[in-house]
């Protein structure tokens, strides 16, 4: 995968993080307790730092397209969006859901790991 890729991935889950957002904010906000809301919430607010962290590991893939570790780096972030933040959306709508997600509790640390992996991999491999 190229650069344009995490940009566009980047692009795309920074749409669906708007969308996510307002659906949350106006579609499920009274069918939600408060506490529900917060954790729905945090999810997209993690999301959206995490497309913001997409579009980096995009730019600098210009710069640098052959360094294989900002890719991996792009690819944790993409894994701790679905993971964290998707789950902290399913946790939150658990009881508008016709399906058990408790599965997702466990879920919401690894894609909060994946974004530390993916951190620490910036961190340490951006400029090499």
């Amino acid at each position: 995968m190229t650069n344009i890729s995490f940009l566009r991935i980047g692009a795309l889950f920074g749409a669906l993080a708007v969308g996510i957002g307002a659906f949350g904010a106006h579609g499920l906000k009274p069918h939600l307790s408060d506490y529900q809301i917060t954790i729905f919430e945090k999810g997209v607010q993690y999301q959206f730092f995490h497309v913001l962290a997409l579009l980096a590991v995009g730019i600098l893939l210009r710069q640098t397209p052959e360094n294989q570790w900002l890719r991996r780096a792009g690819w944790f972030f993409v894994a701790g969006i679905i993971g964290f933040s998707g789950s902290l959306y399913l946790l939150a709508c658990r009881d508008l859901l016709a399906f058990p997600v408790g599965w997702a509790g466990p879920v919401t640390p690894l894609g909060g790991l994946c974004f530390l992996v993916g951190w620490g991999i910036l961190a340490v491999k951006s400029s090499k």
